[in-house]
């Protein structure tokens, strides 16, 4: 649920040794001791999850380190370490990768930005796509380009600033796409775990941390599931959506990386043949006009 803005804005701080001591609390006090095989019983729990003592314990790795690890005072962790962390913990895939970005000895940094801009054979691709919404992720996530069926069925991408241009904050602030999802929650909560991960790998980004920033003060929700230390690696999964003029869709969503360009990403919906989401689709992209598709909008994008 949106709240309204306050005065002002949070400092918000992405950097990997503050967060992976927030991390590895919330990841500890999630588990039941009971889940990795320690008695429930004895002295009263002041805090719920498992003791420092009891992670070091699972892990094989002193209290001291682990402690000192947890409070950021260890410059680096080996992967053996790292991994008998995430065994410990019972960390995912995709939290066992996250944990090991927010380990390095130092924030890494990417290359100029030179892929802010969609190169024209990527352009012509979506253009070519007349009845499969898709459009083209940045690294902040960020919609670098998009085609008519994807303005057909989200919103008016060329309409919103350049910055506004997220599908995190637009599942968040923008009322026409929070509405459509059938599962808003399941899909808010994915956004902010992916986020994290963008925030993993660019932790000094500042515009990454303005956009956290705002949406932090902004939704609840969104305070919520950060504060949750949720993570995920975007990846293929079904959308349920229920436009205003096409009705109730069944979409399948793949995520491509575009070789050429390794900080891109290339997002489509599709359908079955002959479905119903199929003629849907087809339906909603027949009167859109090819005029109203964006001109090539990352060519004249922010800057990173």
């Amino acid at each position: 649920m949106t709240t309204p803005g306050t005065p002002h804005r949070p400092d918000v701080t992405l950097t990997g040794v503050s967060e992976l001591g927030d991390f590895l609390k919330v990841k500890r006090a999630q588990i039941a001791p009971e889940r990795v095989g320690l008695p429930a019983v004895g002295n009263p729990r002041r805090v719920p999850g498992l003791r420092r003592e009891e992670v070091a314990q699972l892990a094989a790795v002193s209290v001291d380190h682990y402690t000192r690890l947890e409070q950021g005072r260890v410059a680096a962790a080996s992967d053996t370490v790292l991994t008998a962390l995430a065994r410990a913990l019972l960390l995912t895939e995709d939290e066992h990768a996250y944990l090991r970005l927010l380990a390095r000895s130092r924030p890494a940094r990417r290359g100029p930005a030179t892929s802010v801009r969609v190169a024209s054979p990527v352009q012509d691709l979506l253009d070519a796509l007349t009845r499969t919404p898709a459009f083209v992720l940045g690294r902040r996530s960020d919609i670098l380009a998009w085609n008519v069926a994807a303005t057909a069925l989200f919103c008016d991408f060329a309409a919103l600033r350049p910055e506004h241009r997220n599908p995190v904050r637009l599942v968040f602030l923008e009322p026409r796409v929070r509405g459509l999802y059938a599962d808003w929650a399941a899909v808010a909560a994915e956004a902010v775990a992916r986020l994290r991960m963008d925030a993993a790998h660019t932790p000094e980004d500042p515009r990454l941390a303005k956009l956290v920033g705002e949406l932090s003060v902004r939704d609840a929700d969104f305070r919520r599931w950060w504060g949750g230390h949720g993570v995920r690696i975007p990846t293929a999964g079904r959308k349920r959506l229920n436009h205003p003029l096409a009705g109730s869709l069944e979409l399948d969503g793949q995520a491509l990386r575009i070789g050429a360009s390794p900080d891109q990403t290339l997002v489509t919906y599709t359908a079955p043949v002959g479905s119903p989401t199929h003629d849907a689709l087809a339906f909603l992209t027949s009167w859109q006009s090819p005029t109203n598709a964006t001109d090539h909008p990352a060519q004249s994008g922010p800057r990173p």
